[in-house]
């Protein structure tokens, strides 16, 4: 399963379980307290969720929870809450999980040196909630929190420590403390009271009082909680009733014939029931002077024996092969109690008896009737797994069903591999044979209706046969290792055979006979083993021998055969050439590989020390003296170290060893291979060795997106790409060039390589190579033939020979009638149409339904889908394929309505069981499927919108194999770029277009129904329960790594927000704010950005080091479960650990009390985006109030603005703007690390909401730290509709940029503002730089030029007006980013045109100077020699247009407010020495301008100078007037 936690955890498991039910051998079962919920845990690790209906008890499978190594020997609840769904196992090594029957999702998992027998949960006085107390094999009590699965204190003893082997923790009557029971498995009682106090720091509190009875090995001991004097004592040969006052004996009763006593409790304070090995409840009625409470040992009666009454047991039951896990039930359920004794036994079956209550009337008819044997009861409820399964039809769909023959069971499937590369499922069966088929076409062929059921023989199989018998393991070497042969596949069989196939020509090619026992396992040596060994396969055969087998020199390298016992582990020391075996018994052989020599058999310490220091890193213990060749260095090293972990390890280590060797997995090489995420896994699934295997469908949503994309892209030219917006080099490079110093002989030089660049891709790709994660521009060099060539080469390849497949997937058939069906496929598009026509709601909108199935090519389910959910460290829960039974009962129950003629007749021609089946598939996509849970209904919905959203940006992309075809053609012809089209091209060509807008509006349709009209129409179909889909885990994905998913997250969120409506908002804010990381006001104002600070004031949380995930969790870039291999790490930083941490549903807005820091920690990230995210998009507009509405629509806006965000109320908004600046500004750190998703958040969030944060915010702050993560844009970053994922820093370059537009357009004025006064400050610093001894070439406004221009220039595009109010301000920002060497050799015009627009600004290139006019009426002059400007009072109102005469010698400037046009001179002294002044030398009336204030002021008029000595006045009526100075 360690796959499969890899990467993001938008994954989206599908199971074909197969006609056989799972095996399920129970170890323990437990009710939960509103009896909806039985929960069964089995030996094979596994745990069953049924859903029971209270009243009559009927129970039906749910699903299988999947995550434990070893037998699941604990169950117990997690919280005294009734509607609190959560419950706590614990496995035989050491594996303590947390899980939430709703969603099955794993909420914490721990693995403890401690193996517990038995979990108490008891809610102790002082204490919120309940508290574990856990005995089991160790000396201690150990007193754990359910939630976060820390031990709070321990109980410990001082006298006889041993064992405790049963326990009970009760509160004695009217007393405020508690008291724990243990009796150690020698037969000493102790007591420990319990005050509420105690934590986890103080010492282990030891017992009260302690003394020993002669009862050894108890099974388990219950105080009566009728009258707290009485103690039942249960031993496997007897039970006896003990005094609770002095533990003396006052009965005892001997286990029946042949059976041995399990358990037993208190029915009443004189009634007992004690339950047996063989599965029986006997029923005992205790001696009247036990329960007597007058005075308490009055004497015995004569034969006043414990009286057996009534039997539950099961008519005419088989013995059972192992003991049966049983549990005694109390429930109160309206007013009555009701006792129930469950069982659930080897078989899977599970049975309720309820218990009657018996008066002392019918008690005495019992004795007097003197029976033979007491009366029995049988069980009220019997089932079973295989009984659910068996009611089936019909039976539940597997992987292969095309090649069984009717609804039996056909060949069982033994072990199955999938081949990613080639798409294809290599299964090995029960018979011997192994079978290859297209892994997505034979899944659609189980699941969807489509053309491809009426094909026989569809899809093509390739039959491998060489085993005689059962093939046990496959093994494709190559997916492990690039350095094994393409074609080489291994399996190994129960006929002791190891078998290599060549798997394109389907020959058995070697069939190695080496072992003398069935295969079990094959692996493959780590990367930096020796060249003969890295082409060998290591393979485990029953008979305990363990060889390496040459693949490509076909004979056995090593064989290793003198185990004793079976072997569990296999490590390698490579540099040593050691390969080191583990045994079941503890001994460790260490073999050399080179000459096949058994080097030496170590046991005991030594042994655990060697197996510890391979999986030490090797390259850190590879120096000479640490190598194996001295066992006493590593023995003596771990005992100076005190290693304690080797020890403990050493002691713990039994049979849990036997399970690990099936998780077992390779410490090197093994990671390396999972660099790249896979769109879909397939896995092989088998509860129990014996049975034939399940298998999951793992659709990984983003690698399958990054796939599709990268498909598309690396088809275009990079011409293409600009043309589509893809990418923005070249105008990215036109602006950055103005801001680098040009020379005239630089200016051709810039020339010359806009000219290369122009010409040739090469200079783009070498710029783009760095962002480009998945190497897409590197293939884009390829021409089209080129392209084309590759293709036909790689057909080559892959073609698996007796059926040619060509690159894409299409059969050429050799028999012309095959070529009907040589549907041309593309593997992605195929994973991405089987997703998406598995998670789509059908039957929620018929008219999409038929643009769906018409014009994109969906398909629809013809059977329920078994949905899985994927959770911490790759625990899953998978829901069973038996829970639709319940849904069919809905079904029967109402009937369609719309039973119409044509219908009617149409079902009655089909099988009953088909028509059913029909119908249950469209409850279940329109409505079913929305009620499961809301972690399934989340990720679902973001997987479709994503996946739509990146079908949309495709050209033309739909499911239709014709429209296919077309599309690639098409994309050929573009290629070619015919220039001389026909008029029929043309044609086609229209089209082709009107197709695409067809597609691409089917797309959107596809986003909208499921981000947007879902929910109302799930009710509307009928819906009592539809789940929400969760706002947290939209919010934790607010800034997901891939882009498409981010969107659709952010469409969900707010989608969701909207429709919460006020109220809802306001509860969703008030239960978070307690959340949000109060910042020090210091912290955000007090560091210029740049500064490091002191990093304690990061968050208000002490960090305590939990399993390595303390790291702020959005950031720390760690995988699945806590502190799993150091391997990941390091090795995939873009997967930030957004390990599966949502939180409850939050109907109902309960967020509880966070368990450990961790979780603090992940909730907090979540309210900073959220409140972030409520702020900005529903907080409080605050500049609206400038015109005045009527009153009663102001009214109405303050309701519907969220609490706290208002004006009056804003302490939410400065508290949510402060831990937003905060996290933009905090200088990078190892809590809080340079580029993460939270830094993006709130990136993003400042740029959406800034009206609403702009108040509290240092805006030149902000802007600047902004303008600093995009300094480095055009180096890092294509452009904004670029769909692959950056690397983290261009994705934050992306943000900022985006924030930077948002908060530019949102508030020009203050944008410009700021930047002008942040310009005048850096020119200040410029002209003291020498004195200061500052290098201003680092900072921001010196990097950020090129962006600053950007943003001025969109400015200036979309907001003329505000622009013209700024001007002077602006001239300063543009003039301070272009470099002055470009005015030297071109007009303002040409260098920068957008400026050019306003007729208030123009240049003199030959006096090189800048005129400005600004609102105020005065003109700013620059004199670009001198690097000044001085400003003159020109006009008494805003300027309207200035020029300079043509020689430079006058400027002339007009006000039509002020109704006069002047002329000034500027006079300098003498060769320029000495100040200019500037007079006004002329000024003339003009006629006024009508309605001046209606016109656009931008267009009002322009002076052109006609000589150089008359300028003519142009306005925009066309009229125009001459002046002359």
């Amino acid at each position: 399963m360690s796959s499969m936690s890899a990467g993001t955890n938008l994954v989206v498991p599908v199971v074909l379980w197969g006609k056989t039910a799972p095996t399920h051998c129970i170890s323990c079962v437990f009710l939960s307290r509103d009896q909806r919920t039985l929960v069964t845990g089995c030996y094979d690790g596994q745990i069953c969720l049924w859903q029971v209906d209270p009243d009559t008890l009927k129970m039906t499978p749910r699903c299988l929870l999947v995550g434990h190594t070893a037998p699941v020997l604990c169950l117990s609840k997690a919280s005294i809450v009734l509607d609190n769904n959560f419950i706590v196992s614990s496995s035989e090594s050491g594996e303590m999980c947390t899980w939430d029957l709703v969603d099955g999702k794993c909420r914490e998992v721990v693995k403890l040196p401690y193996i517990h027998t038995s979990i108490q949960a008891y809610h102790m006085c002082g204490c919120d909630d309940v508290r574990l107390f856990c005995n089991g094999y160790y000396a201690e009590v150990l007193v754990m929190d359910p939630f976060s699965l820390e031990i709070v204190f321990t109980l410990a003893s001082r006298v006889n420590p041993d064992w405790i082997s049963a326990l009970h923790v009760l509160r004695p009557a009217k007393r405020k403390d508690d008291v724990v029971l243990g009796l150690t498995t020698t037969g000493t009682v102790k007591v420990w009271t319990l005050f509420g106090q105690e934590t986890k720091n103080s010492e282990p509190f030891y017992e009260n009082e302690s003394k020993q009875i002669r009862c050894l090995n108890a099974l388990s001991m219950t105080c009566c909680a009728y009258n707290q004097r009485t103690v039942l004592i249960v031993c496997s040969k007897y039970w006896q009733i003990y005094d609770a006052g002095d533990f003396s004996v006052l009965c005892s009763v001997i286990s029946p014939r042949g059976e041995r006593w399990l358990g037993g409790d208190f029915l009443a304070a004189d009634r007992v029931v004690v339950w047996s090995d063989e599965g029986r409840g006997y029923m005992y009625k205790l001696p009247a002077n036990i329960a007597d409470s007058k005075d308490f040992h009055s004497k015995s009666v004569e034969n006043d024996n414990p009286f057996l009454y009534c039997l539950l047991a099961v008519p005419s039951d088989k013995p059972l092969s192992c003991p049966p896990a049983m549990r005694y039930h109390v429930v109160s359920r309206q007013g009555k109690m009701y006792k129930y004794l469950i069982r659930g036994d080897s078989e899977g079956c599970v049975l309720v008896w309820n218990i009657p209550e018996v008066t002392n009337g019918q008690l005495a008819q019992i004795k007097q009737e003197d029976f033979a044997k007491p009366p029995a009861i049988p069980p009220t409820v019997l089932t079973s797994l295989v009984k659910a399964w068996a009611e089936m039809k019909p039976p539940p769909v597997g992987i292969l069903d095309q090649l069984d023959s009717g609804d039996q069971p056909g060949v069982r499937l033994t072990a199955s591999i999938y081949l990613p590369q080639q798409s294809r499922l290599v299964v090995g069966r029960e018979d011997g044979s192994v079978i290859i088929v297209p892994a997505t076409q034979t899944v659609m062929l189980q699941l969807l209706h489509g053309k491809h059921q009426q094909y026989d023989d569809w899809p093509p199989h390739q039959l491998l046969l060489g085993h005689a018998g059962r093939v046990n393991c496959l093994l494709y070497p190559h997916h492990l290792h690039q350095r094994y042969e393409k074609s080489h596949l291994v399996s190994g069989g129960v006929d002791f055979a190891v078998c290599l196939w060549d798997l394109y020509s389907g020959t058995l090619l070697h069939r190695f006979c080496v072992h003398a026992g069935e295969i079990t396992q094959l692996l493959v040596p780590p990367n930096s083993c020796s060249q003969r060994i890295q082409k060998c396969v290591c393979s485990i055969a029953s008979d305990h021998s363990v060889t390496l087998l040459g693949l490509t020199e076909r004979k056995c390298v090593v064989l290793a055969s003198r185990h004793l016992f079976p072997v569990v582990t296999i490590k390698w020391r490579p540099l040593d050439d050691f390969m080191i075996v583990g045994c079941s018994d503890g001994t460790v052989y260490v073999w050399q590989m080179e000459t096949g020599h058994l080097d030496r058999v170590l046991h005991g310490i030594s042994a655990e020390e060697v197996l510890y220091a391979c999986d030490e890193n090797p390259a850190a213990s590879s120096s000479g003296d640490v190598g194996l060749a001295n066992p006493a260095v590593h023995f003596f090293r771990g005992l100076r170290h005190r290693n304690l972990s080797a020890i403990r390890h050493a002691t713990q280590r039994g049979l849990h060893q036997l399970q690990q060797l099936h998780h077992a997995t390779n410490p090197d090489g093994s990671d390396q291979q999972k660099s790249r995420a896979l769109p879909l896994m397939i896995q092989g699934l088998r509860t129990n060795p014996k049975d034939p295997e399940s298998h999951i469908l793992v659709f990984d949503i983003e690698a399958l997106i990054v796939q599709l994309l990268t498909e598309e892209y690396s088809t275009m030219s990079p011409g293409t790409l600009e043309a589509q917006g893809l990418i923005n080099q070249a105008e990215y490079q036109k602006v950055a060039a103005l801001t680098q110093s040009a020379s005239p002989d630089a200016h051709k030089k810039i020339a010359d390589f806009f000219g290369r660049v122009k010409d040739k891709a090469g200079d783009l790709e070498r710029t783009l190579k760095e962002k480009d994660r998945h190497g897409i521009l590197a293939k884009m060099k390829e021409g089209a033939e080129n392209v084309q060539t590759k293709l036909q080469a790689h057909a080559e390849i892959v073609g698996f020979k007796p059926i040619q497949v060509d690159g894409k997937g299409n059969e050429v058939g050799d028999q012309g009638g095959r070529k009907v069906r040589g549907l041309e496929t593309n593997t992605t598009m195929e994973i991405a149409q089987l997703l998406l026509s598995l998670l789509h709601a059908w039957g929620m909108d018929p008219d999409l339904d038929r643009v769906c199935e018409g014009k994109l090519g969906l398909l629809r389910p013809m059977v329920p889908v078994s949905f899985g959910v994927l959770s911490k460290g790759g625990y899953m829960s998978l829901l069973l394929p038996t829970w639709q039974a319940k849904c069919a009962n809905e079904l029967d129950a109402e009937k369609p309505a719309n039973t119409s003629g044509s219908a009617n007749s149409l079902e009655a021609d089909l099988p009953v069981e088909l028509v059913r089946l029909e119908r249950l598939t469209r409850l279940f996509t329109a409505r079913t499927h929305w009620e499961l849970s809301t972690t399934l209904t989340s990720n679902h919905l973001l997987a479709i919108i994503a996946m739509a959203n990146t079908l949309m940006s495709m050209n033309n992309a739909t499911f239709i194999p014709e429209q296919e075809r077309t599309r690639k053609l098409h994309r050929q012809s573009t290629r070619t770029a015919l220039n001389w089209a026909t008029k029929a091209e043309e044609e086609n060509e229209d089209l082709f277009t009107a197709q695409q807008a067809q597609i691409k509006q089917g797309w959107s349709l596809l986003a909208t129904l499921h981000c947007v009209l879902l929910p109302d129409k799930v009710v509307q179909a009928g819906s009592k329960n539809f789940k929400r889909p969760q706002v947290e885990m939209m919010a934790r994905r607010w800034q997901h790594q891939c882009l498409e998913v981010r969107e659709a997250a952010q469409a969900l969120l707010l989608a969701e927000l909207g429709r919460l409506g006020p109220k809802g908002r306001k509860a969703l804010v008030d239960s978070w704010a307690q959340f949000l990381p109060s910042y020090s006001s210091a912290d955000t104002l007090g560091f210029p950005p740049g500064t490091p600070q002191p990093s304690s004031q990061m968050l208000t949380v002490p960090s305590a080091q939990q399993g390595g995930s303390s790291q702020q969790t959005l950031s720390s870039g760690q995988q699945g479960s806590n502190g799993s291999a150091p391997g990941h790490q390091t090795e995939q930083p873009q997967h930030e650990d957004e390990d599966d941490d949502e939180e409850e549903g939050t109907e109902e807005y309960c967020v509880r009390k966070p368990w450990s820091v961790a979780e603090l920690k992940r909730k907090q990230t979540t309210a900073v985006v959220l409140l972030g995210v409520i702020g900005a998009e529903f907080g409080q507009d605050v500049s609206d109030g400038s015109t005045r509405r009527r009153a009663s629509e102001d009214q109405r806006r303050k309701s519907s603005v969220v609490e706290g965000f208002g004006i009056g109320n804003n302490n939410l908004a400065r508290l949510t703007s402060l831990a937003l600046t905060h996290l933009l500004l905090a200088a990078p750190s190892s809590r809080l690390p340079a580029h993460t998703p939270l830094r993006r958040a709130a990136i993003d969030l400042i740029g959406r909401g800034f009206t609403v944060w702009e108040p509290y915010l240092d805006v030149s702050k902000v802007l600047l730290g902004l303008l600093e993560l995009c300094c480095e844009a055009d180096k890092l970053m294509p452009s904004m509709t670029y769909g692959l994922p950056l690397t983290p820093a261009a994705d934050s370059c992306r943000t900022a940029r985006h924030a930077l537009t948002l908060i530019a357009t949102a508030r020009p004025a203050a944008f410009i503002t700021t930047m002008a006064r942040e310009v005048a400050r850096y020119n200040t610093l410029q002209q003291n730089a020498q004195a200061l001894n500052v290098n201003l070439s680092n900072s921001v406004l010196h990097r950020a030029k090129p962006e600053i221009l950007r943003g001025v220039e969109l400015l200036i595009d979309k907001m003329q007006n505000e622009m013209a109010d700024l001007l002077v301000e602006v001239v300063d920002i543009v003039l301070h980013c272009l470099d002055p060497g470009h005015l030297k050799v071109k007009g303002l015009a040409e260098v920068f045109p957008a400026i050019c627009r306003f007729n208030q600004v123009s240049h003199c290139p030959s006096t090189r100077r800048i005129a400005v006019g600004a609102k105020n009426g005065q003109v700013a002059l620059y004199e670009l020699r001198s690097q000044k400007c001085q400003m003159i009072h020109a006009h008494g109102a805003a300027i309207t247009a200035n020029t300079f005469s043509p020689d430079g010698k006058y400027l002339s400037t007009y006000s039509c407010h002020e109704n006069r046009l002047s002329f000034w001179q500027t006079s300098t002294g003498m060769f320029g020495l000495g100040n200019s002044q500037t007079r006004c030398i002329k000024s003339y009336s003009t006629a006024p301008i009508a309605d001046v204030s209606r016109l656009n002021p931008m267009r009002l008029a322009r002076l052109i100078w006609i000589n150089n000595r008359t300028v003519s006045l142009m306005l925009a009526d066309g009229s125009e007037t001459r002046f002359n100075v």
